[in-house]
């Protein structure tokens, strides 16, 4: 397992991340302790967390995660993210950890679990990893001002790391597609979208890492200039996240 990608005791949330679980979920759920604002969601992932813990249940037998309400969400306070790598059935959640501007368009956001998983996103696309394992280590991505999401194709230039250690370039090229209006619902909470695909092909100079087909898929507010809803490739080795924004 990756560092990073779970925690093996009872670890306390920081006061600002309140409620929210900030680590991966790999079968043996973590809990979470800290403040009391809904103490009922707090009290049931604490107490799933020790059972699992203490008794090592298989993931497949393992009760259901405990769901997020929009009511507990409301007592929060910043931005938060839930992150599902698929490839692994793992579930974070994500709070902001610094946002700066670069001389490329687009504002970089990175966000970050408590146990130092992070994720940097140019306008809400993902450009870079840290603390998964085959990261990527930084991308060029097509954006421009303050639009949320890719606002062309063309191009995309991913730098992984490999798991031998070593930088591997993948460059792609894209083609990004307006599939329409959609309505996308989080946690209670609908939300008017336009969903955006962009489908990308290509692979390493050398064709040591030819990928097919990538399908990166963004569901848009432009409105309030940010993606609620997107499943983005993090690479060959990491693959897809499912990436859902929890709170505004």
């Amino acid at each position: 397992m990756a560092k990073g990608l779970g925690m093996t005791d009872m670890a306390p949330l920081t006061r600002r991340m309140a409620l929210v679980c900030t680590v991966w979920v790999t079968g043996i759920l973590a809990g979470c302790s800290g403040g009391n604002d809904v103490p009922s969601l707090e009290l049931e992932m604490i107490n799933a967390g020790r059972t699992l813990i203490g008794s090592k249940i298989a993931a497949r037998s393992a009760p259901p995660r405990p769901p997020l309400t929009r009511a507990a969400l409301d007592t929060l306070e910043g931005s938060f993210l839930e992150v599902t790598l698929e490839r692994r059935d793992q579930l974070a959640y994500l709070y902001i950890n610094a946002q700066r501007r670069d001389g490329d368009p687009g504002k970089i956001t990175v966000w970050r679990t408590d146990d130092d998983v992070t994720l940097a996103m140019r306008n809400g696309v993902l450009i870079a990893t840290r603390g998964l394992g085959g990261d990527v280590i930084s991308s060029q991505v097509q954006v421009s001002g303050t639009a949320p999401g890719p606002t062309s194709g063309g191009e995309r230039v991913q730098y992984i790391r490999s798991l031998d250690n070593k930088e591997r370039r993948l460059a792609l090229a894209c083609d990004l597609d307006d599939l329409g209006p959609e309505t996308v619902v989080i946690v209670e909470q609908g939300h008017a979208t336009r969903h955006l695909r962009e489908t990308c092909t290509g692979g390493t100079a050398d064709g040591s890492g030819d990928i097919g087909t990538v399908v990166n898929e963004y569901w848009v507010d432009s409105h309030n200039q940010l993606i609620w809803q997107s499943r983005q490739w993090a690479g060959p080795h990491i693959g897809y996240l499912w990436i859902r924004r929890l709170t505004n």
